[in-house]
């Protein structure tokens, strides 16, 4: 199965693109947050840790995160591919990776990993702005002009009102990119090493951003 990861700071876009990837190329779209988020709707005692950790900003633990994913793998078939946004989020991911049948398999074959550049201020703006329908699943933002609702406050496609995640803050922002730092940035020179990085200016707009990342898997 043809991986395809997506490596970017916090608010670069990785969610948007995932999708438009997916709506091209019949990909399937896995996301490590969306997985915790569903895992959180469970309203068990994992439910109420990882609760915890999203409104606090740290990050959920590699163990938590590999059964999320490889139980997510193991239950879908795509011979196109996946997208995976968020993950590897470290070094030591890659390595456990290796211990869970699926992901070892979906990582190892045929990966290519797309970095999405952005600097802190624009990402923090990103952040800080931004709104989603709970039905839909599309993205605004009420900072930025190009990427507001026709109608503030409600969804231009199912005309659902828009909300904010609780975790959508400068103080959890800054303590994500921080991590991002640490964590996250040494996978930018492994992969790069290994020839599989391409990297992306995340700034642009989204057409923009997609248009170059559809000349990296078409020319892959």
């Amino acid at each position: 199965m043809k991986s395809i990861i997506l490596l970017a700071p916090p608010a670069a876009g990785k969610g948007t693109q995932a999708k438009l990837l997916c709506e091209k190329y019949a990909f399937v779209h896995i996301s490590t947050g969306d997985l915790i988020r569903e895992a959180v709707s469970n309203q068990d005692e994992m439910s109420a840790y990882l609760t915890e950790q999203m409104q606090s900003g740290e990050l959920v633990s590699d163990e938590i995160i590999l059964k999320l994913l490889d139980t997510k793998l193991e239950e879908i078939s795509n011979e196109s591919g996946v997208v995976l946004d968020g993950f590897p989020r470290n070094l030591e991911q890659v390595e456990k990776a290796r211990q869970y049948k699926h992901l070892n398999e979906t990582v190892e074959n045929d990966t290519c990993v797309i970095y999405l550049s952005v600097d802190y201020d624009l990402a923090l703006k990103r952040i800080a702005g931004r709104i989603s329908c709970p039905k839909c699943g599309h993205v605004y933002n009420d900072m930025i002009e190009d990427n507001q609702p026709t109608v503030k406050g409600i969804c231009n496609h199912c005309q659902t009102v828009l909300t904010k995640r609780s975790d959508d803050n400068e103080d959890t922002f800054k303590v994500r990119f921080e991590m991002y730092l640490n964590q996250t940035e040494p996978l930018i020179a492994y992969y790069k090493e290994k020839g599989l990085l391409y990297e992306v200016d995340s700034s642009l707009s989204t057409a923009e951003v997609f248009k170059q990342i559809e000349s990296i898997v078409d020319h892959l």
